[in-house]
């Protein structure tokens, strides 16, 4: 895997657009400073500047070290910082969200409160996976039973297809090696897309434990995102990795699933089909993310500017 110094420096055009404003920077192997108000990339092959300003979101790969200034001027400059494994396949640790806007975590969160409109983001996502059939007609129980099968049948299909015998979905919690090999490769390749969907999820300022299938956990909406590409994605990698060899699938499969995340941009789309799921048509513009805007909450949903002192506007309704 190429360094930062092997890669060169990144223009405008090479980096991942979220809403065409905010970046993902990823970076691994090097170590980062501060000069002046930009970050340097150091490693063996040179130094590479980044300036701070066009940071949306900076994912720290493995062998990454960042001195205190940089973390200072990242800050000063309202940029994310999120730990993650190679290709941000894992999720380890993350600092503040790149959105500045609350417009997102609101939106989640009014469609969460209100049964009917979770019912629909449900279904949505279950449309989402499973292209040409229509839930509008089902019940939560019935969408759970639908996906069971599907999700079955996709086992099936691609034991099959690799020639490999299929006993069944097994998993033993805290003990990864109790299973055979093929288990073994789509447990680690769910790990991989949950690393993926909490990544994206903290970078976004969403609520990890809202979520609109799963419930009762603190990652509820990464799981609910992460199998949006279980069937797609990491099923079938997973069955490919273990019809090449039974031996080290699950490092095997965190590799594989990394290069494909990588080469088809799987960052990207997720980001997309969050802000599609939470977001109704014309939000997503409303109010930039990489804007300030603070306003005070009155009655009936109206929203008053901030900084301004409404004593004189309301003093004959004030009890004292």
């Amino acid at each position: 895997m190429a360094t930062v110094g092997q890669r060169g420096a990144s223009s405008p055009r090479e980096l991942t657009r979220m809403g065409d404003r905010i970046s993902f920077i990823y970076l691994e192997r090097c170590i980062l400073h501060r000069e002046d108000n930009a970050i340097t990339a150091e490693d063996a092959q040179g130094i590479t500047h980044i300036p701070s300003a066009t940071i949306g979101t900076l994912l720290l790969g493995p062998g990454t070290r960042v001195t205190h200034q940089a973390m200072s001027v990242l800050g000063e400059c309202g940029a994310g910082v999120v730990w993650v494994g190679e290709q941000g396949v894992r999720f380890y640790s993350g600092g503040r969200s790149l959105n500045r806007s609350s417009s997102m975590v609101e939106a989640q969160a009014t469609k969460w409160a209100n049964r009917r409109a979770r019912l629909e983001v449900a279904r949505e996502m279950y449309r989402m996976r499973f292209p040409g059939e229509d839930p509008d007609r089902f019940t939560r129980h019935e969408l759970l039973g639908r996906e069971g099968h599907r999700v079955k049948e996709c086992y099936r299909r691609h034991a099959a297809r690799v020639d490999l015998p299929w006993n069944g979905r097994v998993y033993v919690p805290g003990d990864f090696s109790a299973t055979d090999p093929l288990n073994q490769a789509i447990t680690a390749a769910a790990q991989c897309m949950y690393g993926i969907a909490q990544t994206t999820v903290t970078a976004l300022g969403c609520a990890p434990g809202l979520g609109f299938i799963h419930s009762g956990h603190e990652l509820a909406f990464v799981l609910d995102i992460a199998d949006l590409y279980k069937t797609e994605i990491a099923i079938p990698i997973a069955f490919d990795v273990a019809a090449e060899d039974p031996e080290d699938v699950g490092s095997r499969t965190r590799r594989a699933i990394r290069d494909h995340v990588n080469k088809v941009g799987l960052l990207k789309r997720c980001v997309e089909d969050i802000k599609h799921l939470l977001l109704s048509d014309g939000v997503t513009d409303a109010v930039p993310e990489d804007q300030d805007r603070v306003t005070l909450q009155s009655d009936h949903g109206l929203e008053l500017e901030s900084g301004h002192n409404f004593a004189n506007d309301f003093v004959d309704e004030v009890p004292w």
